[in-house]
Order: structure tokens, then sequence, then C-alpha cells
């Protein structure tokens, strides 16, 4: 799975008063909730022209105050080329922070922004082919945006990652629109849908892909999210080999406290 894609993970949020869950693919500024002191674990199935791949994910954020969190990605990769024996084993630590930069409240509406780092550390197995990590240092820096209000979420997420070893820099953006498919109740239950939209652009390469991503994420009660997003690809430029079927993503949140 391209580095990228493993960036959708660090969402980890949801609050009651605005009645909706996180984004399943998009990040969002939300810093509560299930995003407190929380773990989320997904399995993601990749389906390619000439391979296929599973990556499990753990993810563990941590909230240092209600403007600051940071915290830690471990994926856990499976490749199978067809044809081919299939290789498997932790893939690239990353970590990360994030600073809320803006924010104004109303009444059961938010507007906010953060900044967003993360670092890639090639910790992943390069030996083998396929190789389950990418080799490289990366650094993404970027910003984070979302619109919340009882009836329709808004999110947006956009930044650059930098490369070493002369590996191409990119450009990632996702965009998520949520909404509620329950009515505001106490205690807390919640069936959320979202369209979302995953974009990457490699620049050395020119390579464009965009994926439309529907989902479907239900709260059962303050301490436990499960969720589902089957991703589409809708662009996949001057990628002339080995194109993106679809890939298909089932995970769980869990709130420590």
């Amino acid at each position: 799975m391209a580095k990228n894609q493993l960036f959708f993970l660090l969402v980890f949020s949801t609050t009651i008063s605005f009645a909706q869950g996180p984004p399943i693919t998009t990040q969002t500024p939300v810093m509560l909730g299930l995003e407190g002191n929380g773990i989320r674990t997904f399995g993601k199935f990749i389906s390619k022209e000439k391979a296929n791949a599973y990556v499990q994910v753990f993810a563990v954020p941590y909230n240092i105050s209600s403007k600051f969190q940071v915290g830690g990605i471990l994926p856990y990769k499976s490749i199978s080329p067809k044809g081919m024996s299939s290789t498997n084993g932790f893939s690239d630590v990353i970590l990360f922070a994030k600073y809320q930069l803006y924010k104004q409240d109303g009444k059961a509406k938010t507007f906010r922004v953060l900044a967003n780092v993360k670092q890639t550390f090639p910790t992943g197995n390069t030996s083998n082919m396929p190789a389950i990590g990418s080799g490289l240092s990366q650094t993404y820096i970027g910003l984070i945006i979302g619109k919340i209000t009882s009836s329709v979420g808004f999110y947006n997420d956009f930044g650059y990652t930098l490369s070493n070893k002369g590996a191409t820099d990119s450009f990632s953006y996702n965009f998520s629109v949520g909404i509620p498919l329950l009515p505001q109740k106490y205690p807390q239950k919640q069936l959320n849908s979202f369209l979302e939209f995953n974009g990457n652009y490699l620049f050395d390469s020119k390579i464009h892909t965009l994926f439309i991503s529907p989902g479907l994420q239900f709260i059962p009660g303050r301490r436990f999210l499960f969720e589902t997003s089957f991703q589409i690809p809708v662009i996949q430029q001057n990628i002339r080999a080995n194109k993106t079927n679809y890939m298909l993503l089932l995970g769980t949140r869990f709130l420590l406290n």
C-alpha cells in the first residue's frame, strides 16, 4: 500500500454535541471524544491488476491538551503478487502531531483549523521482494479544516510530503461530507454516512490518483465505533501498470478514557 494511503489512519474523534462521527478516510479537526486517548485498528484489502495486498493498521493518539495531540501508527502488511510468493511484516512507522490553530464555536456548530505534521521512518523490510517498507524517510506538513453542524460535516485535509534519497515529493488532498442518519438522542447512538474523495500527486513522475470513497459508520455508545469504506478509483493518471481495482476498509475505534 502506498505511503499516502496510511495517512487515512490518523483520524480519531467524535463529539456527541455535533452528532457527527469522524470521517473514515479524511482527517478531522476535532480532538475530543474518541480521539482523546484511544486505539484505532482497521484492515484494508487492496485489489490491484498484478497483486493483492492487505494491511492491518494500529494507531494510538494521545491528547497533550485540548489543542495539541501526538500519536503513532504501526501498519502490518501482506503483499501477494500474482504468480509469486507473498511477503508480510511490519511496515514503516509513522509519528504525528496536530495543533489547533483556530476554533470558532456556535450553537450546534463549529469551524476549526489544525496544523498537521507527520514523520515516516524506514523501519519496514526492503530486502525481500516485494518490499514491505518504502526505504525512505518522509516528512509531511499539512492543514486540516472542518465545518461541523448537527446535520452535516465538511472536512478537508491537504499537505506536502518531502522524501529523501532523491525520491519524488508528493501532494495529497482529501475531502469528506458526513451526514448523520439517526436523530440526536441520549444515550448516544449514531449511524453516519460519508462520501469522501482521496487524492495524491507525485511530482517527478506526474502520477495522479483520485478515489471516491463512500462509507458507513456506527457508534453504539461513547466508547466504541465501527466503520467501513469502499474506495473506487476515478483517476489513475500516468500509471502504466498495476492499477488499483478497489480498496475495502473495515475497522473499529475504542476510547480508553
